[in-house]
């Protein structure tokens, strides 16, 4: 666990700011929780944006109306000419100037990650590197899906209103339902928060006996998140299984193993 924060926290922001293929082929990126790092991420590059800015709008304007001033002293300016017309021409030219609207960019991109990752469950990187990445690399990478930006939109929507409706549950133990059908035994486990990674069909290890992940769900109550899996003859242990060992959790209509 600690190992995998120090890469979350540490490792994780510089990188957050690639593209997801890019992430995906880095060695450690299966080490790295990336929606946490691109919260991380999106909020250092705001407050480094905020920066940014303060000390361009001291240097620029410093050295802007300190020239106009010079020049007004010399009468290169005309008669006319009072110092608060400098300081609003100064800060109009501040204003439109690229260096600006860039930083401003930076900031507000990054106010929208650190939201996507902290509250929306996804991991992306800056603009500029995805745009690069759409041109340069996507034409030639084979698509697993034709979902499409539509999907994309949809599904962080999705996320946004999973997290805002969870928010008001209060956090519960999970709640365990043992039933049977023809052919094996059901396990069926509620939980009042969405548990990551749990995608079908995951097979999931439970006090020494395997299940296969067959479904997610979503239903009404405290608990509003639904997996049900089937109980598998055998099992083998590796990387992928998940080790479920709830705290406290409640069991419910158990059936004899």
């Amino acid at each position: 666990m600690e190992s995998m924060e120090m890469w979350t926290y540490f490792f994780g922001p510089m990188f957050a700011i690639f593209p997801t293929p890019w992430r995906r082929a880095l060695p450690f990126s299966k080490k790295v929780e990336w929606e946490k790092a691109t919260a991380v991420s999106g909020l250092l590059q705001s407050v480094l944006a905020l920066l940014a800015s303060g000390y361009w709008y001291y240097s620029a304007m410093s050295l802007w109306t300190a020239n106009a001033v010079s020049a007004a002293l010399e009468n290169k300016l005309g008669p006319d000419v009072r110092p608060q017309d400098i300081g609003g021409v100064a800060l109009i030219v501040w204003w439109m100037h690229p260096v600006t609207l860039l930083l401003g960019y930076l900031g507000i991109e990054g106010i929208i990650r650190f939201f996507v990752g902290a509250f929306g469950d996804h991991g992306c990187g800056i603009f500029p590197l995805y745009f690069a990445d759409k041109i340069l690399f996507s034409p030639f990478r084979r698509r697993k899906d034709g979902a499409g930006a539509v999907g994309k939109v949809s599904s962080f929507a999705g996320a946004i209103h999973e997290r805002v409706r969870t928010a008001r549950l209060e956090e519960v133990p999970d709640e365990l339902l043992f039933t049977k059908d023809e052919s094996a035994e059901i396990l069926e486990i509620y939980a009042s928060r969405r548990k990551q990674d749990w995608t079908p069909p995951r097979t999931l290890r439970y006090e020494g006996t395997y299940y296969r992940l067959e479904s997610d769900s979503s239903v009404a109550g405290p608990r509003p998140f639904c997996y049900r899996l089937r109980r598998l003859p055998m099992g083998v242990p590796g990387r992928t299984v998940i080790f479920y060992s709830p705290k406290d959790a409640v069991i419910r209509d158990a059936v004899p193993r």
